[in-house]
């Protein structure tokens, strides 16, 4: 009897630390390879220093905190696959990602019944958060936010009456453009197409028909390699008009890709200049010792999103009694909170999982040099 109870507490002291060196992990989804592979570095860094800010805190719990980074190459695919291996990895509570909203949806989906609760820092598709999945939320505004946006300002600071739009025939891309046509229309403005293309050398034969048409502005829904080919091209043939674009234009490689061709351009941002977020130079100087290089606004929403995930885990964990917590306590605990304190501000989710209240801002690009020309607080659409 003697012995069995000896063994017995043996037992239970061994579970207890079991559950004291517990490992829980957060994950990002980004492309770490391919032709955007910076931005996606952008996002796995942001996430690491948010991690490692919280790790004292775990560590009280007696908790172990670690970052998982997965490689979604910008590929749906690729992205749905690292999800499937996320789910798998009963460590991993809660995922920040993935950058692309043609990656998000179906990567997000995958993970919905695990219940993994994902915290995006940058697509910005509606479908995101019109599915209803409960496991998804981010932090950064909606297409039908930022598409209005755009057409705004075509129509209010560039007075444009005939745009020809363009996307790149993305979930992202083709979002943005509908919704800024969508705006255009209700405003009276001549809408010369909504022209979809992949093409990522030749742009002669749109480029042809955008000098036919004369618009007096274009709109580009798509990503800064593309756009950057279709700016050099289009600045190459004579035209000098204004084009506007969403934030996968965000990157410092636009202009090295656009060259001579990245002046007179402008692109709506979810992702704020640092300058304009409240204690960025001390995550831009934490982000330049950790990594060696400085930060873009996507490594700084990232770290936000991070944090609201990492935040929701430890609410998860002091409700159940400061134990690791499961998957569908973070889940719950993640929507459910609130966020002050953040670089971007305070966070707190509507019932679909959209931020209640967000900013976009508007850059502005002009001989390769980039300036903030405004920014506007938006909601999202009633649900």
């Amino acid at each position: 009897m003697k012995r069995i109870l000896t063994l017995s507490l043996l037992a239970l002291s061994a579970g207890a630390h079991a559950q004291s060196g517990a490992t829980v992990k957060l994950a990002t989804i980004s492309p770490l390879s391919g032709s955007i592979s910076n931005l996606g570095a952008q996002v796995r860094n942001g996430a690491q220093l948010a991690v490692n800010e919280f790790q004292p805190q775990f560590r009280k719990l007696g908790l172990k905190l670690e970052l998982t980074a997965f490689d979604d190459q910008a590929d749906p695919a690729t992205g749905t696959a690292a999800a499937r291996k996320i789910a798998s990895d009963r460590q991993v509570l809660a995922v920040v990602g993935a950058l692309n909203s043609g990656v998000t949806i179906p990567a997000s989906a995958a993970l919905s019944a695990s219940h993994v609760a994902v915290v995006n820092s940058a697509s910005t598709a509606n479908q995101v958060t019109d599915r209803g999945l409960r496991n998804v939320s981010r932090i950064v505004p909606r297409d039908d936010a930022q598409g209005p946006a755009g057409a705004s300002f075509l129509t209010g600071t560039l007075k444009a009456k005939r745009v020809y739009v363009l996307n790149d025939k993305t979930a992202y891309g083709e979002g943005l453009a509908t919704e800024v046509e969508k705006t255009l229309r209700t405003r009276g403005v001549k809408v010369l197409a909504n022209e979809g293309t992949e093409e990522k050398n030749d742009f002669s034969s749109v480029i042809a028909k955008i000098k036919l048409q004369k618009p007096d502005a274009i709109y580009f829904g798509g990503v800064y390699n593309q756009v950057g080919v279709f700016l050099a091209q289009l600045r190459g043939a004579g035209v000098t008009l204004p084009v506007v674009g969403g934030d996968g234009l965000d990157s410092p490689e636009l202009s090295r890709v656009a060259g001579a061709g990245a002046t007179n351009v402008y692109y709506t941002t979810v992702s704020a200049p640092l300058s304009a977020l409240k204690g960025a130079k001390t995550f831009a100087a934490s982000y330049q010792k950790a990594f060696g290089s400085a930060p873009q606004g996507f490594a700084a929403f990232a770290y936000d999103a991070a944090r609201v995930a990492l935040q929701g885990v430890l609410n998860a964990a002091k409700a159940n009694g400061g134990k690791a917590p499961n998957r569908a306590q973070v889940e719950s605990a993640v929507r459910a909170g609130t966020y002050p304190g953040l670089l971007s501000g305070t966070v707190k989710f509507n019932a679909a999982g959209d931020r209640q209240s967000a900013k976009l801002y508007v850059m502005k690009l002009s001989g390769g040099k980039l300036s903030l020309s405004t920014s506007l607080t938006v909601q999202p659409a009633r649900r």
